[in-house]
């Protein structure tokens, strides 16, 4: 499988080619390069920022000073 980088300001058509031994093996590089990505771990600090606040009352974030940064709140991005 292959992988293209669009919108890297040094290499903005950088493809990397990756080979595998298996199928299973090819479906374990694509999952981990998604568990990888911004999006998925974004996805997982709104979960679960979400999941102890439920639990404690506090957001676990406000001691950061970042509570009320917008890219962290729900809805934002779908």
């Amino acid at each position: 499988f292959s992988l293209s980088l669009a919108g890297f300001v040094e290499e903005p058509e950088r493809k990397y080619c990756f080979e595998c031994d298996s199928k299973e093996q090819c479906q374990e590089w694509i999952e981990a390069l998604k568990r990888a990505s911004y999006e998925f771990m974004r996805r997982s600090l709104i979960f679960y920022r979400n999941e102890i606040q439920k639990m404690t009352g506090k957001d676990p974030l406000e001691q950061y000073g970042i509570s009320e940064e917008a890219r962290f709140q729900l809805g934002t991005h779908k």
